[in-house]
Order: structure tokens, then C-alpha cells, then sequence
């Protein structure tokens, strides 16, 4: 197969750098970028090695068959039984694939882990934006003699300025330096110091941008808008017909049902709360003593229904476009439920060869979760999405886009959001174009 000429830009960039980063929107073809590099990096003698990190499903799913589509590498798959994952890694290979869950693990079982390895990719870079995490301090100190290494990110901003220093710190120590403390001093304003809160100073992101530019190299989607067919985003706005448990909860934290009590502790979990409440149900607590730990108690859930404008605004959606094959996020494993109970003909992605059947048109309706599948995998056999409901990370609502919307798609494709009047959903919305503007600003600072 061949790369696209932005796409063997890009491959000419990471080889020519031993710490670089690509910055791409969703379906850009990164995987294919730094398979590219990689491979030369092998054949010119640089590298001999290359451990790959990803999410899991990525990991098992996009790797091994992107591999094949572009390169001659061999590839190991560390991923399973601890076991397995150990034999996988001690077995040689051109490329050994880890998730991001296994990291502690691979620090703890390979502290020489440079001994095995001489070059990194780390996909989809933000899992490891935190850099006070167990995870990123731990491998932080077993991939310090890994001199070459490649991260692969959609945004590097998907929730603010703060997120960009750990990303940087795990590629390039140089770029922003060594203490995220000192990256706060320079470039934001603590706004709360009971709760730790910054503020960008005035010019910061230009400066960070800056920064980061020489390492990074950047595809905007204009640099190939014309192989991407367009992308239609509808939000589309109903009325509850039972506004006054979501009202209840969000003045008094707490409502009662003849079941039982919804409560929320804080203003953290109210948010949860009216997020499922927007949905039309929310979790019930019950606290029962637990017998076999006396002063301790057993903590079970129950869902409690009140209200099903959303659905039937899904339903009216469905019928409207002539029951076409539609992806549905959900957000919460009760939404879930309640889309298996409505329709059971719909299947998730543990069904058996559900992408290739999806792709291929056979399932009318495939219900995924954004944490699970919004990463890497190709999805574009068809065309239609809607979001029962939305999700805080910029990050997740653009993968997600981008499992349709990608290189290889042929029809426009049509992004439904439903959405509640007068509840969370129109605040989570807005936050994410806030968001996205924030991501645009960065983007064009960096080119």
C-alpha cells in the first residue's frame, strides 16, 4: 500500500528526529505513519527493537493488522495472562505491543527494560497526560535509556493547557523541562490553592506552542479535506416530559422515588446524577449492613426510570432514516441495558466478527461505549452515529467522530447528538466546542 505525500511527510519527520510527535486528527492515518518510520528506523540499523504502548483494543486489534498493511515487521503481542504478556516480550520481534493498564506492570517485571528495547511509540499520547500518575512515574524510570520514541495524539489540549507537559515530558524532557511545577509557574496563575486550580497567564498557549513546534508535526484536517467527505453534526433537542426529579436533584442534591433515594454527595457526583437524569433514569443507592463486617455496610445500585423522552427521540431518529445501520455511544451500562431491551436485535462489539460485519452493512444497530472503542478502530463501513449521551473528554467525543469519519470513508457522514433542553446536556455540549476551540488555537500556534 502507499502512504498519501502529507503522510510520508510526516514519516520523513519522525525518522529525521529520535523524539518527535504527531499530531493528527482522527482517521489521518497515524498508525500507517510511524509503521513507516519504524521500519526504516530498523532498516537503516537506529533502531533494533520497538516497543509499541496503546489501549487495549487497539492494541489487539489495529496493531497487528495495520502491521501487515504496512511494513514486513514482526510483531509480538504482549497483552493477557501475566504470562503470556512475559513471553511475549522475551520473545524476539521487531515490535512488542503493550497496553497502557500493563505499564506498572512492564516497569516492575523489566526495570532494564532499554536492554530489550532502543525505540518507543506511545499511541494515543494523552493516556499518559498525568504526570504524577503511578503508571507515567513508573515507566518514566525504565524508559529513560530508550533514546528514540514517537508519540502518536489527536489533540494534544483535549482538556487544557496543563495536559501538554506530561505528554511532552515522556517524549522530550528538553521541550518543557522536568517539573511540571515549575511548567505552572511559568505559564499559569494559580486561581485556587485549596484545590490546586491554574489559569493560563495571558499568551500561554502561543508560548507552550512554541515550544513544542520543532518536535511536533502537525496535520490539520485541511491538509487533506479533500479525500474526507463532509461531516454533518445535528443536535437534536427534546423537552422532558417529567422535569421534576432532574429539578429536585439539582437544587436539593437528592429526590425520592417510592423505591428508594437518589443522593448526591457533592457537586461532583450531582453532575453524574443529572447526566443520567437527562437520560430519563438514575441510580439508586441502598445501604445494607454487611454481615460478615459489622459496621460496614453493602452498597448496591438500582436504576429507577422516570422519564423516556430521549428514547423515543432515538426511536423517531432510527424510523427517520429508514432504520439505516447506526452507531449508538452510551455512556452508562444502565443505557446499555435499556438500548438491549428495546431493541434486541442490536449487538455490541464482544459480538462475534462484529466490525467486519458492521462494516459489511449486517448490523443495523451497534451499541459501543467510547472509552472501549473510540480509539483506533475503523469503523467506516458505514456512515450514520448518534450519542445517547455525551462525554466531559473532548478526547472521547472526537475519536469516537473519528471512527466513521476517517480516510477510506465515502459517504458524508451524519454525527446525531441528543440532547434535553434545560439539563446537563446542553452544558456538556458547549464544553466541548469551548474545547475544540481551545484545540484549534494550539493547532494553529503549532503550524
Amino acid at each position: 500500500m502507499k502512504l498519501r505525500p502529507y503522510q510520508d511527510l510526516a514519516a520523513d519527520f519522525v525518522f529525521e528526529r529520535d523524539r518527535s510527535m504527531i499530531l493528527a486528527p482522527v482517521g489521518a492515518g497515524k498508525t500507517a505513519i510511524a509503521l513507516t518510520a519504524m521500519q526504516e528506523y530498523i532498516a537503516q540499523g537506529v533502531v533494533t527493537r520497538w516497543l509499541v504502548i496503546a489501549p487495549v483494543r487497539v492494541a489487539k486489534e489495529v496493531w497487528p493488522d495495520e502491521t501487515k498493511k504496512w511494513s514486513w515487521l514482526s510483531l509480538n503481542l504482549a497483552v493477557g495472562t501475566p504470562h503470556r504478556r512475559e513471553a511475549m516480550i522475551m520473545q524476539r520481534s521487531d515490535i512488542a505491543v503493550i497496553n497502557y493498564e500493563n505499564l506498572q506492570w512492564l516497569a516492575d517485571k523489566f526495570p532494564d527494560l532499554s536492554k530489550r528495547f532502543d525505540g518507543v511509540v506511545f499511541d494515543e499520547l494523552t493516556r499518559l497526560k498525568n504526570p504524577s500518575g503511578k503508571r507515567f512515574k513508573a515507566f518514566l524510570n525504565v524508559v529513560k535509556g530508550i533514546d528514540v520514541r514517537i508519540g502518536l495524539t489527536g489533540s494534544f489540549t483535549s482538556n487544557g493547557l496543563e495536559d501538554v507537559f506530561g505528554q511532552c515530558k515522556i517524549i522530550d524532557q528538553t521541550v518543557l523541562g522536568r517539573s511540571k511545577g515549575a511548567y505552572l509557574q511559568e505559564y499559569f496563575i494559580l486561581t485556587n490553592k485549596d484545590f490546586g486550580e491554574w489559569t493560563p497567564r495571558k499568551g500561554s498557549l502561543e508560548k507552550v506552542m512554541e515550544r513544542v513546534k520543532p518536535v511536533t508535526f502537525v496535520l490539520d484536517n485541511g491538509d487533506y479535506k479533500d479525500s474526507l467527505p463532509p461531516l454533518h453534526i445535528v443536535p437534536l433537542y427534546g423537552d422532558m416530559k417529567n422535569r421534576e426529579p432532574y429539578e429536585k436533584m439539582k437544587h436539593d442534591f437528592a429526590v425520592e422515588f417510592p423505591t428508594g433515594k437518589a443522593v448526591a454527595a457533592n457537586g461532583g457526583v450531582v453532575t453524574g446524577k443529572l447526566t443520567q437524569m437527562a437520560c430519563g433514569w438514575v441510580y439508586e443507592t441502598h445501604k445494607t449492613p454487611n454481615p460478615d463486617k459489622p459496621g460496614k455496610f453493602i452498597v448496591t445500585q438500582t436504576p429507577v426510570w422516570f422519564d423516556d423522552t430521549k428514547f423515543e427521540l432515538l426511536d423517531e431518529l432510527l424510523e427517520e432514516n429508514q432504520r439505516a445501520p447506526t452507531l449508538i455511544w452510551y455512556w452508562y451500562q444502565e443505557e446499555l441495558a435499556e438500548l438491549q431491551r428495546r431493541y434486541p436485535d442490536g449487538e455490541t462489539l464482544d459480538a462475534p466478527d462484529a466490525i467486519a460485519r458492521w462494516n459489511r452493512g449486517e448490523i443495523e444497530r451497534l451499541f459501543v461505549h467510547p472509552s472501549s472503542a473510540g480509539h483506533g478502530l475503523n469503523l467506516q463501513g458505514q456512515s450514520k452515529m448518534v450519542f445517547l449521551t455525551l462525554p466531559w473528554s473532548l478526547e472521547l467525543f472526537e475519536q469516537a467522530i473519528g471512527r466513521l469519519h476517517r480516510s477510506g470513508q465515502r459517504h458524508d457522514v451524519w454525527c446525531y447528538l441528543l440532547l434535553m433542553r434545560r439539563t446537563i446536556d446542553e452544558l456538556i455540549w458547549g464544553a466541548l466546542r469551548d474545547k475544540r476551540d481551545l484545540s484549534d488555537i494550539a493547532i494553529e500556534a503549532l503550524k
